[in-house]
């Protein structure tokens, strides 16, 4: 039987202490790898999450940071090498942002969405790369429909996502020589807390999952799965790509 092996591999999955970050951060220990998982306020949570990684068999960290601000980039990174010493898998996860209508969006509110999202997967990635060294890595960042698809109040996310794709397909020609794959995966919709803001959820939900082929929403372990797909060798020659996984959502007109 064909299965995905980590062991000994080292991960760091930003925004991993919820949702979509923790299913992958907990996906990528049961196959092995030791993971870091960054988070920003939920101190509880991130230590939750901690032991359901560490119930795998595998080692677990959890650093406090905000990715969108380059020190404490730093900092992440600075801890990761003295307790990992190596880095094999970057997931470039958390996210935020403002859900208003873009005419009410403030400078404000464009910078911290486009901060989050977008920019911070580059410095990322440049402190990613000495704990990388010559042996190559996988990167992963995680993006979602609104990149493509104008949803209502989506606006500064939503260009946030798409600024994230096309970073990621100019990214992968400067990594691909070195080794390093880099891809996006692009969630449908998800039921997780971050849905819960949105004023119009249940309505979303409904209209989702009657447009689903796969007659199903996606979970957070949809999402995960993919993901340990693209951090393994199986993935090997894909640089540059977004792959969806929304049962199908987005290929009905």
């Amino acid at each position: 039987m064909l299965s995905i092996d980590l062991k000994g591999r080292k991960a760091l999955v930003t925004g991993g202490s919820r949702g979509i970050g923790r299913a992958i951060a907990l996906r990528l220990a049961e196959a092995g790898a030791d993971v870091c998982i960054n988070y920003l306020r939920n101190r509880s949570q991130a230590e939750s999450a901690v032991k359901e990684i560490e119930a795998h068999g595998t080692r677990a960290l959890a650093i406090k940071g905000n990715v969108a601000e380059p020190d404490h980039v730093e900092r992440i990174f600075a801890t990761l090498a003295a307790e990992f010493a190596s880095l094999d898998i970057l997931i470039s996860n958390a996210a935020s942002g403002v859900l208003k209508p873009a005419l009410e969006m403030t400078q404000k509110h464009w910078h911290w969405t486009m901060d989050i999202n977008a920019t911070a997967l580059l410095p990322l990635v440049r402190a990613a790369m000495p704990l990388m060294g010559g042996r190559g890595g996988k990167v992963v960042a995680v993006s979602s429909l609104g990149s493509r698809r104008a949803i209502p109040l989506y606006a500064a996310i939503g260009a946030s996502k798409a600024a994230l794709e096309s970073l990621v397909r100019h990214l992968a020609i400067e990594l691909a020589p070195r080794g390093i794959n880099i891809n996006t995966v692009s969630a449908g919709i998800v039921d997780t807390d971050a849905l819960k803001h949105f004023p119009t959820r249940d309505q979303m939900m409904e209209h989702t999952l009657a447009k689903t082929p796969a007659g199903r929403l996606v979970t957070p372990r949809d999402v995960a799965d993919v993901v340990l797909f693209m951090v393994s060798e199986l993935a090997g020659m894909i640089h540059g790509q977004t792959v969806t996984v929304d049962g199908g959502y987005s290929i009905i007109a």
